[in-house]
């Protein structure tokens, strides 16, 4: 079995206090040591190996974990985007925009344009992706959905109760007996998790519990979209049915915090759609300080944030919702993986999967301080290089 070096890496954040310095784990002029896709051990620079990649004292971060993408879709909503930057508000019934292009689209185009998205994904340093359905909303579509991304994920949502299609308006309950029965049976060979859109103009919460008790019955685990457009019973209602996480938490009750601090589930920001639907954005800082357990995602999506970018999360994160340059950098990695009950990704420590971002800066704190900025240099995946912005 041959071995790989990652070697002279200036600043090596593995995520864990115990191997290093802070909250990040940080070691310095450090070495990474591979071997069958997994590390094996971080420690100082010079450690021997088959293979060598030469950081020349760069930062190494682990890969961008990504738990909330919206990735398989066709058409985009650029008219929409436009209006609301005009001053429009943005309100859920978009998604019947995407939905009607979806349907139209062949499995060959919706392919083609997820792995593009997954491509541009990588470029920006994240190595894993959760992928949801939800531009389907009929059983064929949905199932299809949910089969293309199996491609590229082992983390996939089935996710049918993302609106009430036009063909359902005025039968909300009908739409829901058909998510939890005909359509969740066709999604479930492919999907992991189960979501649901708790939201004013979405699913109320006698309808998402319902949703979410199909899905845990069939064995998926659960998520949830709450509290974006505004103080609502996602929170509460994603708690109590013991869902991995809860998605958006724009909006949140002194309530809410106290609930989910008490709780597994994990707090997922989304800052990238506050920045494109002019949302307040959420209160990390009063969230964390709590004992949250938190995650940042691109909810990469054609409505509500098209962007791929993780670094633009991390940097807003930091500019407008409170949180450290640590605490950001942590939640879209080691903290997104948590959201997905991961302990696999999101760090590089002995056993992690070998997925790392090296970037062109000595310091995570660039990511911050040059917004904007493409900094990534190689993307490793499984401890080989998917990405460079220098290919051989």
């Amino acid at each position: 079995m041959s071995t790989t070096v990652i070697d002279s890496i200036g600043l090596l954040v593995t995520n864990d206090p115990e191997v290093g310095e802070g909250s990040l784990g940080l070691i310095r002029d450090a070495a990474v040591v591979i071997e069958d896709g997994h590390v094996t051990n971080v420690g100082p620079a010079g450690a021997a190996g088959d293979e060598r990649y030469d950081a020349a004292g760069r930062c190494l971060l682990p890969g961008f974990v990504d738990s909330h993408t919206h990735l398989v879709f066709a058409g985009d909503r650029a008219n929409e985007f436009a209006a609301r930057m005009d001053g429009a508000p943005y309100v859920a019934g978009g998604i019947s925009v995407t939905v009607n292009a979806t349907r139209a689209a062949t499995e060959e185009q919706l392919l083609g344009l997820a792995r593009n998205r997954a491509a541009e994904a990588r470029a920006a340093g994240i190595t894993h992706q959760e992928i949801k359905s939800g531009y389907g909303l009929d059983v064929a579509t949905e199932e299809r959905l949910c089969r293309l991304a199996a491609e590229l994920t082992d983390d996939v949502t089935f996710l049918g109760a993302h609106l009430v299609p036009e063909e359902y308006e005025g039968r909300a309950d009908d739409y829901v007996e058909l998510v939890c029965g005909e359509m969740l049976a066709a999604c479930r060979p492919y999907s992991k998790w189960i979501d649901v859109f708790c939201e004013t103009g979405a699913f109320d919460a006698d309808q998402s519990r319902a949703v979410l008790a199909a899905g845990r019955d069939a064995g998926l685990g659960l998520r949830v979209h709450g509290n974006q457009l505004g103080h609502g019973d996602g929170v509460q209602v994603a708690v109590e049915m013991g869902a991995a996480s809860v998605d958006h938490c724009t909006y949140l009750s002194d309530a809410d915090i106290d609930a989910l601090a008490a709780s597994d589930t994990v707090a997922t920001f989304l800052p990238a759609t506050d920045f494109s639907t002019r949302q307040p954005y959420p209160d990390a800082r009063r969230a964390i300080d709590a004992g949250v357990d938190v995650a940042i995602a691109t909810n990469t999506n054609p409505g509500s944030s098209f962007t791929t970018s993780m670094p633009l999360c991390i940097a807003l994160a930091v500019r407008d919702m409170g949180m450290t340059i640590e605490e950001a950098v942590a939640a879209a990695t080691v903290g997104s993986a948590r959201s997905l009950r991961r302990d696999d990704l999101g760090r590089l420590t002995p056993g992690s999967r070998a997925d790392a971002v090296l970037i062109e800066a000595d310091s995570y704190s660039h990511l911050i301080y040059r917004p904007g900025v493409p900094l990534t240099r190689t993307v490793f995946r499984s401890g080989e290089q998917v990405w460079s912005a220098n290919p051989a």
